[in-house]
């Protein structure tokens, strides 16, 4: 088995692409150990000292590490991690647990609006945001403001404000009149 590893633009995260499914449906986010339970694989990683995040996409896994650890440390157990995980055959979650397709419910008079801004996200900014191993979800939206909750290597990414400002505030806002704003939220 050979897994392939690239930066991100986030410098605390990388991601590992084993070269196989790791979820087949939707995104799992798992921000610290306690929230890990579900998953076999969280759980492997976390026990590795220095892992402070761990996020699975469809065919990746972004792993971010606290500012303490270097990667040339901790880098080569996580792959081996990785490795053994998918060599025992365990599914990366158990059952339902973390996984999502992301985005909130919204219920309200502006359904047509968040649809739109949902198609948006969906279609232009979360499929560029996970080549970088990371994912960006609908969190709210109230008069005028959307709120988007960053998940993976967009936690915590240096260039993560830029992101949400310069890119997607002004995606939204070109083609949804109503949307004014663009604010990140914690989990």
């Amino acid at each position: 088995m050979f897994i392939q590893t690239e930066s991100t633009p986030n410098p605390a995260t990388l991601k590992f692409l084993p070269g196989q499914s790791v979820l087949e449906v939707g995104t799992a986010d798992f921000p610290n150990a306690d929230a890990a339970g579900s998953s076999p694989l969280a759980t492997r990683l976390f026990a590795i000292e220095g892992v402070s995040g761990v996020f699975f996409g469809l065919d990746f896994v972004t792993v971010t590490k606290d500012d303490a650890t270097e990667w040339d440390h901790v880098k080569p157990t996580i792959l081996g991690a990785i490795m053994e995980h998918f060599q025992s055959g365990q599914p990366a979650v158990s059952g339902e647990g973390g996984q999502s397709s992301g985005h909130a419910d919204h219920t309200g008079e502006d359904g047509e609006i968040v649809d739109q801004i949902k198609e948006l996200l969906d279609t232009r900014v979360r499929p560029a945001v996970a080549q970088d191993g990371g994912d960006i979800v609908f969190h709210g939206f109230d008069r005028g403001i959307v709120y988007l909750h960053m998940q993976g290597a967009c936690a915590g990414c240096p260039s993560s404000t830029l992101t949400l400002k310069m890119g997607i505030e002004n995606l939204l806002r070109h083609y949804i009149p109503e949307v004014l704003e663009v604010r990140p939220v914690a989990a």
